[in-house]
């Protein structure tokens, strides 16, 4: 009997010491941030905390997000799955009475690291103990996969999961208040505010005061995300747990701005991907493509749990790992406006096939429209000041393909579909993209119910006539949602 319990003692005290010995693993992701850090080529700001992961280990320069607007992305990065293959592809959706459902067998990755022994917890930064940070998931989900706000909650020695989620390019509000409310706190907590003269836009936005000034503001955003990485980090050195966490930073699509935020081009989908950490070798660079949802499959694997047979995300950092040829990416709903939008995007060339190409470019939402630097674009618009390349948002129409060479044309401005020289170019695009749907078994080949668009926008105008929200916008709301059911029965 003696030997029999020291063989225990010594077999499963092995295995404690191992468990404990498991990488942390922290999530940190602001919303609505392109990759404007210095690490990325940005030289209007410094972001020194990020330059720093990014230094101190991995860097990814050509990651994208497969849904370019939140509640889709996370819906995605949490399963490690396409929110087109669960049906969690439109924006805000199975809030109402009609409920969206997860496959029986697909796990939230907190619930997966639960299963293995960590304790998982989620916040905003800073935020108040009882506080859980953003999850926006579309899908019903039991909210006990989290253990709760803080990783300081786990057991003594325990391994922890925790997600950092921060409000980033958001701090900047959606008028002048809202830019000063940001500018201000960067100048209070860093010392200076980003001066509008040092701002660069990209050519297909106009040169105006108020867009500049947002996007200066936007770059305030960035310096508080970093700042706030700064904390994270010190927090976690603080308490001896910097050396065995493995650090992710991301975001959750690009900016949002009019050719941004539920776009297909890369102001929506390229974002920063940074990891550093145990295994991480510091100051490596890789250009291979990737997609958001990976970083569920490399957390597992970096935590030493097998990723799901079931999952779409791969481990981008296992040793056997094959890159991937392209990233995919879908908008459908946002809010109240209808629309089905499929891309795919490789090293040199990005294909987007406009499901609905009788609608305009840029149709009428009232969360974008009411921000003072769409206000500023349609007025400008309606003023004829606007150039050539900053009318193409404006157009009434779209083409049913674009085809763009991301290295000649970052900004993508020249469609190349109807270009000879680009046949091959545009017919391999197009039959990845149509392979990619049929095999991920994309679910939104098929428009959204009636039932579930009535029932989301229900709860939509609900909410907002319970909360006394201004008339004017919640009348342009319920406009909208006439008009999306209008141009269906048109088959526009």
């Amino acid at each position: 009997m003696k030997k029999l319990t020291f063989f225990f003692t010594v077999v499963f005290g092995a295995l404690s010491v191992g468990a404990d010995n498991r990488p942390n693993i922290v999530w940190i992701i602001p919303d609505d941030m392109s990759a404007n850090f210095g690490c990325y080529g940005e030289t209007a700001i410094e972001t020194p905390h990020v330059d720093a992961l990014a230094a101190g280990g991995l860097k990814f320069i050509n990651a994208y997000v497969t849904a370019p607007v939140c509640s889709t992305c996370r819906s995605a990065f949490i399963t490690g799955m396409y929110q087109t293959s669960i049906g969690a592809h439109h924006h805000r959706s199975g809030r109402g009475e009609e409920k969206i459902h997860l496959p029986e067998h697909i796990k939230l990755i907190p619930k997966l690291f639960q299963e293995a022994g960590y304790h998982t917890s989620i916040s905003g930064w800073p935020g108040a103990k009882s506080k859980f940070g953003k999850t926006d998931y579309n899908f019903e989900w039991n909210k006990e996969v989290y253990n709760s706000s803080l990783w300081q909650d786990r057991e003594k020695g325990q391994p922890f999961f925790h997600q950092v989620q921060t409000p980033g390019g958001k701090l900047r509000g959606k008028d002048e208040d809202g830019w000063e409310k940001i500018q201000a706190r960067a100048e209070q907590t860093l010392g200076s505010r980003t001066p509008d003269s040092v701002v660069e836009l990209p050519p297909y936005y106009p040169n105006h005061p108020n867009i500049v000034r947002d996007w200066a503001a936007y770059l305030d955003s960035a310096r508080m995300t970093d700042h706030m990485v700064g904390e994270v980090v010190s927090k976690l050195e603080e308490e001896g747990l910097l050396e065995n966490t493995l650090i992710i930073f991301m975001t959750d699509h690009g900016i949002s701005h009019a050719r941004g935020k539920q776009f297909m081009y890369d102001e929506g989908l390229h974002v920063p991907l940074v990891i550093a950490g145990p295994g991480v070798e510091a100051g490596t660079v890789r250009d291979d493509v990737v997609e958001h949802i990976d970083i569920a499959a490399l957390s597992l694997g970096a935590a030493g749990i097998e990723v799901p047979d079931w999952m779409q995300a791969r481990d981008i950092l296992a040793k056997n790992y094959e890159p991937r040829e392209a990233a995919f990416a879908a908008r459908d709903r946002c809010d109240e406006t209808v629309d089905h939008m499929r891309a795919v995007r490789t090293q040199d060339f990005k294909y987007i096939r406009n499901f609905l190409p009788n609608r305009p470019y840029l149709q009428p939402c009232a969360y974008k429209d009411a921000k003072d630097i769409l206000i500023t674009m349609r007025q400008a618009y309606k003023d004829e000041v606007l150039n050539k390349t900053q009318r193409l948002l404006f157009r009434e129409t779209r083409p049913a393909e674009e085809l763009y060479d991301v290295n000649a044309d970052p900004f993508e401005i020249n469609n190349l579909v109807d270009d000879p020289a680009y046949a091959d170019e545009l017919s391999k695009m197009r039959e990845r993209l149509e392979n990619w749907m049929v095999e991920t078994d994309d679910k939104g080949r098929m428009p959204e119910s009636d039932e579930m668009f009535q029932s989301d926008m229900d709860v939509y105008v609900g909410g907002l006539r319970a909360k006394n929200r201004d008339p004017e916008h919640l009348q342009e709301i319920i406009d909208n949602i006439d008009l999306m059911k209008q141009w269906a029965e048109e088959g526009k």
